[in-house]
């Protein structure tokens, strides 16, 4: 397993990360100790939760699961120290998780007291901001994404805020890097250049969806990320499933996501099939498993630091980790480029 660098901090992640959004809710507590396991195995040493989930669906019942099944595989295990440990504060919006307040100075160290203990240990690798304040392009919003009602001056003096409060956590010991998601090619330069300006933490990656069918990361913040030492984490680098196949021809397998989210959060759309129809057509010409060519894809991208993938099952992940050695040669990567011209953007 190929490891890159975590921005700056010194230390390397494995280009395959471990998501567990299912992680109690579609994928119970054995069966993720058992991914875990699978995942360390083949040289994955980066996982990622948020105090959110679960998913699918979200829901104050399940709240903070994830993190709790993480939580109770370090306290058996003893192996706490085998994984660079990312997990997420949550931003405004969710009524559940501190009455949907958005992130705050304040907020930060009761987020994260909360992800500590539900995840057993002391100190968190990785922590990342889950959406900013004032709203984000991603999540499908990009089509009516509209900043003009935005006050900077309040947007940067919040920032400053939430810098110095992961300034404290970091002189606890509570945290160590820095991260990102959800966020602008504007959102992440005033980090960066709050973060220099005042000697606090500076951000080391930035989560954002990335894989064949949402390519908006190529342009503003690939140029701004590469010049800036700042990975990409890339979510659904599978694209909710699409580009596995399984949803072609009307079909809803089930268990599936789209079984549980029928329009897989926005990403349904009159042209998404055609262009999931591409990429498959394109992999059986070059005798690709469309898994590992979707895979492969992401993590030879220039900006990429590691590519969060989920797996609700075990023999999903025994089938995603066969391609991990998988090179997309050139041919094949004009081949992805001229059907991203042709279906720019499905969803």
């Amino acid at each position: 397993m190929k490891m890159n660098p975590l921005g700056r901090t010194g230390r390397s992640v494995s280009e395959y990360c471990l998501g567990t959004m299912t992680f109690g809710t579609q994928t119970d507590e054995a069966d993720a100790h058992a991914q875990m396991d699978m995942a360390l195995d083949h040289g994955i040493n980066v996982i990622d939760a948020a105090e959110l989930y679960p998913v699918n669906p979200i829901s104050a019942e399940t709240q903070g699961r994830t993190e709790e099944i993480l939580g109770t595989w370090f306290a058996k295990t003893g192996r706490r120290d085998a994984w660079v440990l990312a997990t997420k504060h949550g931003g405004a919006g969710v009524k559940h998780i501190r009455d949907g307040a958005p992130i705050t100075g304040a907020s930060v160290r009761t987020a994260v007291e909360g992800s500590l203990k539900r995840l057993q240990t002391e100190h968190i690798d990785l922590y990342q901001l889950h959406w900013p304040n004032r709203g984000s392009y991603m999540f499908r919003q990009n089509w009516e994404y509209d900043p003009s009602a935005q006050n900077k001056a309040e947007t940067l003096a919040n920032m400053e805020e939430v810098l110095d409060a992961l300034q404290a956590e970091v002189d606890r010991g509570t945290i160590g890097a820095f991260g990102l998601s959800n966020e602008s090619a504007w959102g992440t330069a005033q980090w960066l250049r709050l973060s220099e300006e005042k000697g606090t933490p500076r951000v080391a990656s930035i989560q954002n969806e990335y894989s064949l069918l949402c390519r908006m990361f190529d342009t503003d913040l690939a140029e701004l990320c590469l010049n800036e030492d700042v990975g990409l984490l890339a979510f659904s680098p599978l694209a909710t499933g699409l580009l596995t196949g399984k949803y072609q021809n009307g079909q809803t397998p089930e268990g599936s996501r789209k079984a549980i989210n029928g329009d897989l959060g926005g990403r349904v759309s009159p042209r998404v099939f055609d262009a999931v129809q591409a990429y498959l057509d394109i992999a059986a010409k070059h005798g690709l498993d469309p898994v590992h060519m979707a895979m492969a894809f992401t993590v030879q991208r220039p900006f990429m630091c590691s590519s969060i993938f989920g797996a609700t099952t075990l023999p999903q992940l025994e089938h995603l980790l066969k391609g991990a050695e998988v090179t997309l040669s050139d041919e094949v990567l004009a081949e992805i480029n001229a059907a991203n011209r042709a279906h720019p953007m499905p969803y």
